[in-house]
């Protein structure tokens, strides 16, 4: 791909974000600089930059570059904040945040896309992100209390162990839903006395399993 057709799917890429609600600019920048090509393999690699979302190994997704996106846009990431992302998957959504705080720690329970994420990490030289094997609903409490909490699967309700994982003043997005069909983004706010729960709109996300994957 010449330079000059590089520059326009980058123009595209940013155009069809801010068309779906993405506005926030050092969320559009940083994923300006994330190419998403490097994340999808395989028969999809060439709609890698289509608005949709893609199968990736261990019967997972890549979401959609929108709602990654807007799911970025709501944690309001800080340069000095510490994120914990619950769902490596293929890694894109940590190499996004990645460009916007201080560290990320992402956690997945299949060890082959942890594995696959962290060489793309290190080709790119994104060395502010650690990646593990675990069970992410569980959270990392070692590394708690976290500024802000991503989970790219969708829970019956905001797991316990996570919310008390938050920081006061602290932000978590996280789908809910007890079915494929109808789940919610909920933005949960951490606050002295509790949590306020902000209802963005309708996603569909794999579940959240706990225990560990088999690969």
């Amino acid at each position: 791909m010449s330079d000059g057709d590089e520059a326009e799917r980058k123009m595209r890429f940013v155009y069809q974000l801010r068309t779906r609600g993405v506005t926030d600019l050092r969320v559009l920048d940083a994923m300006e600089g994330i190419d998403r090509g490097l994340f999808v393999r395989g028969q999809f690699a060439d709609r890698a930059y289509e608005d949709t979302p893609l199968p990736i190994p261990c019967g997972q997704t890549i979401s959609q570059p929108s709602v990654v996106g807007l799911m970025t846009q709501a944690l309001e990431v800080g340069p000095r904040d510490t994120v914990l992302e619950v769902g490596t998957g293929s890694g894109y959504q940590a190499a996004v945040l990645s460009g916007l705080c201080r560290r990320v720690y992402t956690v997945d329970r299949h060890r082959r896309l942890v594995q696959e994420a962290e060489a793309i990490f290190r080709g790119l030289g994104l060395h502010n992100i650690i990646a593990q094997v675990a069970d992410g609903s569980r959270g990392l409490p070692d590394q708690a209390p976290f500024d802000r909490i991503l989970v790219t699967a969708a829970a019956e309700d905001p797991p316990g162990p996570l919310l008390a994982q938050l920081k006061i003043g602290g932000i978590m997005v996280v789908p809910v839903g007890q079915s494929d069909a109808v789940q919610t983004l909920i933005r949960v706010t951490r606050t002295e006395v509790g949590f306020d729960y902000d209802e963005l709109r309708q996603v569909r996300f794999v579940p959240l399993v706990e225990g560990l994957g088999q690969t």
